[in-house]
């Protein structure tokens, strides 16, 4: 993408002295995100629900392998899609688009059919790997890059990423797992059976939503998201190579799925981003050590993704099987715990935007961001050993899900948000997009992983799912600890961004 203009880097006309355009872009992903959220919020619990009870009878493991290769999918695909808007479309039209695909995905998924559940799928991975690099690559381009507003800015557009995410599990929960909507469909004369696909029909609805207020403040990203001029030879070659890469990763991750004896294939996760850091790292070319630390917060993001995308499986699962679903005498759907983690950002990003700011340049490096980010998301399933426990003696408090909510939410904000920011300072000028691309495909993996771990969830014996928390906090510990130790050579590596 373009470089902002300086007009635009000097634009204080919108929310809290941002440039205007970042409302625009604010409330289009916000019902995105409303939309991907509610959607998520129920796959897991549909998957694995009993025929009988409109779901699709899944076990735990084939229901986490579908679950994230759908969510690695989502985010892998943002690679070729960075590079259709750096090289064809532009970011904008990449935006629409993608948007137009995904609304198309989720009706699709209102049909009660195998074949349309997977096709709606496909369509909204499809349409989010356009939208979503490019939305927010377009937030970046807002900002010059020494923009002291830019970390605040993407706290801000991440606040927004989560409104649609707090509403999104509440009105598809209510339509999916409610009895009070099970018995209006009976009014109805419909099956309440079927109550999980209006949840899939609500989301729908709000990417439409969302597609319609992209086009009516579309003057507002007037100077950002251009399409390549029309004399400009377009890459076809080039793109040819990119959707082939993306193939052949998402082909050998589904091996590793397919096949135990290709298991090790997801040690690549790791180990291919450290041999990118150690080759970049060692180059003399500064804008090749500044691709190195894009590697790093890239595997870092990986570990830290792992863990954190288990909300929509793993602890969805324990709070819709382990969890009391009842406060005040008033019984509410499980999904609903899925709003918790927005709560907490919504009231956070805030602080945390202030802070940044405040600090200025005696805030925290980008590197020491993330390695407190990790730090966090250990102390939250370390918290969950203790509640792992106390299901041998029945359901748990909501307590302890909050909490966990918590401890994930401030590692997430000082991760997620910062990353976004981050890459866009050191990604060069013209593959702004494409970097992006890669931001997300450490999203990808660390969603796969995340399906592949939820497959060993179990629900009926506490001392192994006490275990099944404790090793993976005691991973996460480790890559906290390790990056810790890099972080001054990572600053480095940054030259001068910080």
């Amino acid at each position: 993408m373009e470089n902002p203009t300086p007009s635009a880097a000097r634009d204080t006309s919108g929310i809290f002295g941002h440039p205007r355009g970042l409302t625009n872009l604010f409330f289009t992903e916000l019902w995105e995100r409303f939309g991907y959220y509610g959607m998520r919020a129920l796959l897991t619990l549909f998957m694995v629900a009993p025929i009988a009870n409109g779901g699709l009878a899944f076990d735990n493991r084939t229901a986490g392998i579908v679950y994230g290769t759908y969510t690695m999918s989502v985010y892998m695909l943002s690679i070729p899609g960075g590079f259709i808007a750096d090289n064809f479309l532009g970011a904008r039209a990449a935006v629409l688009w993608g948007g137009i695909i995904i609304s198309c995905g989720y009706l699709t998924l209102a049909v009660h059919s195998p074949v349309f559940f997977y096709t709606g799928l496909v369509l909204v991975a499809c349409g989010t790997g356009l939208l979503k690099p490019n939305i927010s690559s377009m937030v970046g381009s807002l900002y010059s890059r020494d923009d002291d507003r830019r970390d605040a800015g993407f706290s801000l557009f991440y606040m927004g990423i989560n409104v649609g995410a707090l509403i999104a599990p509440i009105i598809t929960g209510w339509l999916a797992q409610s009895d009070a909507f099970k018995e209006i469909l009976q009014g109805w004369g419909l099956d309440p059976a079927r109550s999980w696909h209006w949840g899939f029909a609500a989301a729908g609805i709000g990417m439409i939503i969302g597609l319609v207020v992209y086009l009516l403040q579309r003057h507002r990203l007037a100077n950002v998201g251009h399409a390549p001029a029309p004399d400009v030879a377009r890459p076809w070659g080039k793109l040819f190579g990119v959707l082939a890469g993306a193939a052949i990763v998402f082909g050998l991750v589904r091996l590793s799925d397919s096949n135990p004896s290709f298991a090790w294939i997801r040690y690549g996760y790791v180990v291919l981003p450290i041999l990118a850091i150690l080759w970049f790292g060692t180059r003399n070319d500064p804008s090749l050590k500044r691709m190195a630390a894009i590697f790093v917060f890239s595997l870092a993001a990986i570990i830290f993704w792992a863990i954190f995308e288990q909300a929509g499986s793993t602890i969805q699962l324990f709070a819709d099987q382990l969890t009391r679903t009842e406060m005040f005498g008033y019984k509410f759907p499980s999904a609903w715990f899925q709003s918790v983690n927005s709560i907490w950002v919504i009231s956070l990003s805030p602080l945390f935007a202030w802070l940044w700011v405040k600090l200025g340049d005696r805030q925290p490096s980008s590197p020491m961001k993330f390695t407190i980010g990790l730090f966090f998301l250990a102390l939250s399933f370390l918290l969950m050993i203790p509640a792992a426990r106390l299901t041998a003696e029945g359901k748990v408090s909501p307590l302890w899900l909050v909490g966990l909510f918590f401890l994930q939410t401030v590692g997430e904000l000082c991760l997620s948000p910062v990353g976004l920011s981050t890459l866009t300072k050191l990604a060069p000028a013209n593959l702004v997009g494409l970097v992006m691309g890669v931001w997300f495909l450490a999203a990808a993996l660390g969603n796969k992983l995340a399906g592949v771990l939820a497959g060993e969830f179990t629900a009926t014996d506490a001392g192994a799912l006490a275990g099944f928390f404790q090793v993976q906090s005691i991973w996460v510990g480790v890559a906290f600890a390790a990056l810790l130790a890099i972080t001054p050579w990572v600053k480095k590596l940054m030259g001068t961004v910080r």
